[in-house]
């Protein structure tokens, strides 16, 4: 059977745990509802799990977790988590102790960046920066296959810098949620296109019935989406003008938004400082699984558990 690599994703709602084989087969998998508020219900949930596919498998193996947030490299503690309960807790310690293990831990658009470099659509490539556009916007780094942390754990989180370029009528930008205006999540994220749309259009509405509102001809739809896919131009222009990746892959709910891999490339070479743009843009290839995948490569194929 060779390794197994247990993958588990910590979502707001879900928790899901998968096992890898060493070809990237999926051997098991398993599910349960977030215990949310509820720390220690977090962490028997995840050993739950974990024991159940060891149980199907008849083998133990080594875990990896994708998480939102990150560990703080200076106290230990989750940081920059939207499952607030998880902020201030020594998570890798205590779960390290539910499992009796070491478990490599990792911000889910990290694990998402991974799974995309190492078998999915960014495979074989020398740098692939990971995109999540979904609630929020997040990103992940991987050279020559190896998951870039950063020394402050925040390699990748593009979606708090500025939007680059803005146009008199976007600053100082809509109020983010980390004390700044105007950041690149405040437009990208799900919430930032229903706002978007909103200020001209009303109603409710979300990223979805605007995408068939633009479908079905509706002006302000039609608006609303081009001004995303300008922005979202600009936004990875800068990204290609530090990093300079081979590869961008998009995920998360509004990376199916119509069109996006075709038209921003035709838009950010403005914003590129190159003659030439050979940066490719493509979809994710594993989808919504790539973030549990992602976190079942964060261990190598010789490891022990």
């Amino acid at each position: 059977m060779g390794a197994i690599r247990i993958g588990v994703d910590l979502g707001g709602t879900k928790i899901e745990a998968i096992a890898l084989g060493s070809d990237g087969e999926v051997l098991a998998s398993r599910r349960l509802a977030t215990p949310r508020g509820d720390y220690g219900g977090t962490l028997a949930a995840i050993s739950d799990l974990v024991a159940a596919i060891e149980k199907d498998l008849g083998t133990r193996a080594t875990v990896g977790l994708g998480m939102p947030g990150t560990l703080s490299p200076a106290s230990g503690y989750v940081k920059n988590a939207n499952s607030t309960w998880l902020i201030g807790k020594s998570f890798e310690r205590d779960l390290n102790k539910a499992l009796g293990r070491k478990v490599r831990i990792a911000n889910d658009a990290d694990c998402f960046a991974l799974s995309e470099a190492t078998d999915g659509a960014g495979d074989g490539a020398s740098s692939v920066f990971g995109v999540i556009l979904g609630t929020g916007v997040g990103g992940g780094i991987v050279i020559q296959g190896r998951l870039l942390a950063g020394p402050n754990a925040i390699a990748g989180e593009w979606g708090h810098n500025s939007l680059p370029w803005p146009t008199d009528d976007e600053r100082p930008g809509p109020p983010c949620y980390c004390g700044q205006c105007g950041c690149i999540e405040t437009f990208l994220s799900g919430p930032g296109l229903v706002g978007d749309y909103a200020a001209t259009a009303s109603g409710q509405t979300d990223p979805g019935d605007i995408a068939r509102r633009a479908a079905a001809g509706e002006q302000n739809a039609l608006d609303a989406l081009a001004r995303y896919r300008d922005r979202l131009a600009r936004a990875l222009a800068g990204i290609v003008n530090i990093l300079d990746p081979h590869i961008i892959v998009l995920g998360g709910g509004l990376s199916m938004l119509p069109a996006l891999c075709e038209t921003v490339p035709s838009l950010w070479g403005g914003y590129v400082f190159s003659d030439r743009i050979d940066t490719k843009l493509v979809l994710a290839k594993f989808g919504d699984a790539s973030g549990v995948r992602g976190a079942a490569w964060l261990w190598p194929e010789n490891a022990r558990p």
